[in-house]
């Protein structure tokens, strides 16, 4: 095995300096997940979920069938029972996220976000659905707002130039 450690004409001073490959893998689970969120906003959209009467038959079946605690059931049945605003509510949220992510922009709020949002899916369909289908993604966009997944292909490089120690990027 043959390593070498020459870090002369390199600028160390910043973590994604120190560790390339880690913002490469980080940012390319980041556009993972953002073309995650872009194609279900689509294939949503083509299934009419985002239509408020769809909507809540969509979530009272989840109210009806899943295992979620009673509390989130709760906040299910208000979600179907303001369908008008929820859904359309739904779909800029995952259009809006797979967009931001997909550009590396305010990626750390974004994968705060992201994570909230699939976290609340994945209790959602509980029982419904193979409890590892959305599990991943959901820790990973955690792990996308810990790394600061934009300051590689992303916008929030640009941006960490002025500001290098901001939590939005």
């Amino acid at each position: 095995m043959m390593t070498t450690s020459s870090t002369q004409g390199q600028d160390n001073s910043s973590p994604e300096a120190a560790q390339p490959y880690a913002g490469i893998g980080l940012a390319i689970v980041r556009l993972t997940i953002g073309c995650m969120f872009v194609s279900v906003f689509f294939e949503n959209l083509g299934k009419g979920l985002y239509n408020p009467v769809n909507y809540a038959k969509l979530i009272n079946f989840y109210i009806e069938k899943d295992h979620a605690p009673a509390v989130w059931k709760w906040v299910m049945g208000l979600a179907a029972s303001h369908a008008t605003m929820a859904a359309p509510l739904q779909g800029l949220t995952e259009i809006l996220l797979g967009v931001l992510l997909l550009l590396g922009l305010f990626t750390r709020p974004v994968g705060l976000v992201a994570f909230g949002f699939l976290g609340s899916l994945w209790v959602s369909e509980l029982g419904t659905s193979w409890i590892w289908e959305l599990l991943p993604p959901t820790l990973a966009s955690l792990a996308l707002a810990v790394g600061g997944a934009g300051r590689t292909w992303g916008i929030d490089s640009l941006l960490a130039r002025r500001r290098p120690s901001s939590l939005l990027w």
